[in-house]
């Protein structure tokens, strides 16, 4: 047997693992609450309720919003594995790297990477994508709802009716609202939480099919793929497709 010999390699900084985790953390949360909030009326769940859980909803989604603010810069700062150019699909023979390695892969012999596979950086952009357009609906709704955030006080002084102090209103109190004005900011609202209730189900298809994915990759490549989420190394028999040995093994 000429087996090669494993050999660690670093991959993801620190500032992406910490990332990765809070996102987990904070998607997992968000959706729980989410879910109570779509069917509190099945649940008997009381105004103050729905109020109290809406503001722990916002509080959560304000930490998603800031850590994928941050990803999304440290996409432009981070080590080679953690920038942009290295998770995004396209670039130079990406089309090729992305057949070829399905070819592989159903062969049961696939290339390590160190970095995301090229099929991975297809469902990397897809995530992303859904991960802000969630982030961009929350916020907007934060407004709308409870008037919190960066966009509250236009809401809170869309629809106050006349006499009353927009940093007065307080969710559900109809009486203290334009009731003309309130009518149009739902209007405006209803597509948007349209947009926020579909990405919901989205990125709950996305993460299961991640989740799918990571342990087939693992059973099939090896290679410690959750393991090196935590130390930032990967350990791998043979040199990885993506490997240069200046800077690689650098674990910022």
């Amino acid at each position: 047997m000429n087996e090669k010999p494993l050999r660690a390699y670093a991959v993801w900084d620190r500032p992406t693992r910490w990332f990765h985790w809070i996102n987990v953390l904070a998607i997992v949360g968000l959706m729980g609450i989410g879910i109570v909030l779509l069917n509190a009326k099945i649940l008997g769940v009381s105004t103050p309720g729905k109020i109290l859980l809406k503001e722990t909803h916002v509080w959560v989604g304000y930490v998603f919003a800031i850590n994928l603010a941050i990803r999304i810069i440290w996409g432009f700062m981070g080590n080679r594995y953690a920038r942009w150019r290295s998770i995004l699909p396209g670039g130079a023979g990406y089309v090729r790297s992305v057949r070829d390695y399905a070819a592989d892969f159903s062969n049961k012999r696939p290339n390590r990477y160190l970095g995301h596979n090229p099929l991975g950086r297809l469902s990397v952009a897809v995530l992303f994508l859904l991960l802000v357009t969630q982030a961009s609906a929350g916020l907007i709704l934060a407004g709308t709802d409870i008037f919190y955030p960066p966009f509250g006080h236009w809401i809170a002084e869309w629809i106050a009716a006349d006499g009353v102090d927009p940093a007065s209103l307080m969710p559900y109190a109809k009486d203290t609202y334009n009731m003309q004005a309130y009518q149009e900011m739902r209007a405006f609202r209803d597509p948007v939480i349209t947009t926020h209730v579909y990405v919901f189900y989205g990125l709950l298809a996305v993460i299961v099919a991640h989740v799918a994915a990571v342990i087939v990759t693992e059973i099939r490549e090896g290679g410690s793929l959750v393991s090196a989420l935590f130390t930032g190394r990967k350990i791998l028999s043979g040199t990885p497709v993506d490997y240069e040995e200046s800077g690689d093994q650098k674990d910022g």
